[in-house]
């Protein structure tokens, strides 16, 4: 699978197309809510480890139904340190597989998988995580993508 040119709402509420990360390597997480536990701690491992994504040239987006105003607030409450964008429609998480059925106390709905997905800067699939669990995934990812500039 490589990169494919879908379109999201970027963080100033304008279009952002997934084609125009290409040149970079990209980390593409997906996540369920903005100031959810889970989600604030993944957003600011990603965050923390922002400088180093950099240092090695990749970019990092987050994406989530969220809108726009409620991804500003979530940015400015936690000062996160990498962008957010919203796929309202849910077409490039289905596209990624990570608008999954889901069960809580035996009641099934439709979510968001945690997941992501590392691409290289052509736009050519790399590597992806699935059912993440938060605590280090950040550092793993890194130390994945700091592989393609060595």
């Amino acid at each position: 699978m490589n990169l494919p040119d879908l379109m999201l709402t970027g963080p100033d509420d304008a279009p952002l197309s997934l084609a125009s990360f290409r040149g970079a390597p990209l980390v593409l997480y997906f996540y369920p809510k903005d100031d959810t536990s889970g989600c604030t701690r993944e957003a600011q491992d990603f965050s923390a480890l922002a400088p180093d994504f950099g240092e090695a040239g990749v970019r990092v987006l987050g994406v989530s139904k969220d809108s726009p105003a409620t991804h500003a607030k979530f940015t400015a409450k936690y000062d996160l340190g990498v962008p957010l964008a919203t796929d309202a429609d849910g077409a490039v998480l289905e596209a990624f597989g990570a608008w999954v059925e889901k069960s809580m106390y035996g009641r099934k709905y439709m979510g968001v998988d945690r997941s992501t997905f590392l691409f290289d800067a052509e736009g050519a699939f790399v590597r992806e995580w699935r059912k993440v669990k938060v605590p280090g995934h950040a550092a793993e990812v890194l130390a994945a993508a700091q592989a393609l500039s060595h």
